[in-house]
Formats: C-alpha cells, sequence, structure tokens
C-alpha cells in the first residue's frame, strides 16, 4: 500500500513517541481477585532469553473444559515498560473474569543505546501465540481461539499479529515454531499504525530515509487486506502522545480493502487507558468483541 502523506503536528507528535519517550508511570499494583490464578514469569521463549510472561487464569474450570486465550502485549515505546503495569493487569483480570486465559508478556526492548529489537519484538508475540498452543492442553485452551490485545506500542504489535501472515517472512523459526502464529481476532488500543512520516526509531537501529522498507514492514497499514482477522481499534481525543489520526488511517486502509474492523474514538480519553477509563467503562466493548470472535460457533465446533 502506498504511504500517504502525514501532517506535521502528526509527525511532530510522534516525533518524541519514536525516540523513546516512556508512557506515563502507572501504579503496578493490583488486586488479583479470588476467581484468578496467576503464575509469574513464566518462560516462554528460548531458555537463554531473560524475558517472561505472567499466565492468569480461572481458578476452576472443569475438566472437559477448553478455553479461549488472549495474549496482552504492554506499551512503553518498545524501549520500556513491563507485563506487570495497571494497564496490563487491568486487562488480564477483566478477561480471566470473563472465562479467558491471558498470556502477558515481556519481549525484547531497545532499552540500551544501539539495541535493536525489530522484528524480534513481533517475532517475541508471535512465539506467545505458540506456546499457547504448545500448552493448550494442560491449560484447557481451545487452540484455535486465541486472540491478542495491546496498548501503544503493544497495540502497533498486536495489529501486527493479527494482519501479519505467514507470506509476509516475519514470524519466526525458533522455539514453538510447529504451531501456527495465527490469531483470530485483535484489540489495537491507541497503538501507532505508519511509520512512513515518523522520525527514526531505535528498535530499527537504522534511519527511515536509508531503510524505508523497515519502516513498512513495522506499520500494521502495510498489511491491510481483504480477509484479516476482525481488528477493534480504540483511541482517546485527548491523547497527545500517538495522536488519534494513526488509529483513523489504519481504518482507513482496512475499510478501503474490505477488511473486518471497527474504531471507537472515546472523547476525552489520554493515551494510556485501560478497560475502566474514567471516561467510559470498555469493558464490555472490548470484552464483547472478544466474546463474539473467540467464543462464538465455529466451523467444525
Amino acid at each position: 500500500m502506498r504511504p500517504q502523506r502525514i501532517s506535521l503536528g502528526v509527525a511532530l507528535a510522534l516525533l518524541a513517541w519514536a525516540a523513546g519517550a516512556q508512557e506515563a508511570p502507572i501504579r503496578t499494583e493490583a488486586a488479583i481477585p479470588g476467581g484468578a490464578v496467576l503464575e509469574r514469569d513464566v518462560a516462554y521463549l528460548a531458555e537463554d532469553r531473560a524475558e517472561r510472561a505472567d499466565l492468569y487464569r480461572p481458578r476452576s474450570v472443569a475438566r472437559e473444559a477448553r478455553l479461549p486465550a488472549v495474549v496482552i502485549i504492554h506499551g512503553g515505546g518498545f524501549t520500556g515498560g513491563d507485563k506487570r503495569r495497571s494497564r496490563e493487569i487491568n486487562i488480564a483480570v477483566n478477561l480471566v473474569l470473563r472465562g479467558y486465559v491471558a498470556l502477558s508478556i515481556n519481549y525484547l526492548l531497545s532499552a540500551a543505546p544501539g539495541q535493536v529489537s525489530w522484528p524480534q519484538n513481533l517475532q517475541d508475540c508471535y512465539t506467545a501465540v505458540r506456546w499457547l498452543r504448545k500448552h493448550a492442553a494442560r491449560l484447557h485452551i481451545d487452540p484455535e481461539r486465541i486472540g491478542v490485545v495491546g496498548g501503544s506500542a503493544g497495540g502497533t504489535l498486536a495489529s501486527l499479529v493479527t494482519l501479519t501472515r505467514s507470506e509476509d517472512r516475519l514470524a519466526p523459526g525458533g522455539p514453538h515454531a510447529e504451531f501456527s502464529a495465527g490469531v483470530r481476532c485483535g484489540v489495537d488500543l491507541y497503538g501507532p499504525s505508519d511509520f512512513s512520516g515518523t522520525a527514526d526509531l531505535k528498535m530499527i537501529g537504522k534511519p527511515r530515509s536509508a531503510a524505508p522498507e523497515l519502516y513498512r514492514a513495522a506499520s500494521p497499514v502495510t498489511y491491510a487486506r481483504r480477509n484479516s482477522p476482525p481488528l477493534l481499534i480504540l483511541h482517546g481525543t485527548a491523547d497527545t502522545t500517538v495522536p488519534v489520526r494513526q488509529s483513523e488511517r489504519l481504518a482507513e486502509a482496512l475499510k478501503a480493502v474490505g477488511a473486518p474492523h471497527e474504531l471507537v474514538i472515546i472523547p476525552g480519553a489520554p493515551h494510556t487507558f485501560d478497560l475502566q477509563p474514567k471516561e467510559r467503562d470498555l469493558r464490555e466493548l472490548v470484552l464483547g468483541f472478544f466474546d463474539r470472535h473467540l467464543k462464538g460457533s465455529q466451523p467444525g465446533s
């Protein structure tokens, strides 16, 4: 897809974000309800990787039950963030209370000067999906009912997991590669979608002028195709970190090819909100979206 011109205001806002601006501080403490079981620091990547995941499950599951599952991807400008920020915990707890298994992951970051994390950060997200499929029987997961959600940089990665395909050649051949990395649906919370007009990204490690193909590959708008899994996109009008135009741009690209999607703009909402911002309770919107696509009937079910 041919890149569109990005306005100066959008480019300047993304400049700070792409240069490594961190999300506003978020409380990491949160109560895990009695109906949920939390397994901390699960090794889902290769043995030599330090990043871990937190696994949330309903405490009581019937032996024959096969639950849907969702991978949660944190934000932080691809340079910071953590799976135990309050947004990620809020999403995980609400999913578990709705009858889902949730895997909240840490992934490779460009935290150190000169550290390149693209496309390994996306590949880590693929590996998380594959890890759930590998352990589906033990965790009472239906391997055909897996989704993904992420906020900010995590929203970008969630969109990429949802929209990319094997022919895009972005998936790794690493751990659990015998399993599919595909998902049935995704939720993107205010993630950048088009890096064609941004400043240089630390995660790519090369200037955009020298490697425009890498910036296109990291942009979800590149993968807008008709038969993509459904994508729910949410963005607040008061977001001064990632302009709302980024979500509108992705929705326009998906609409142009007839891809299933929904764009919801939340008046007054800033950057970095969970499923219960003061502006609007989003639990039924997001959980209802997952219910329709991960709990609804499917061929052969």
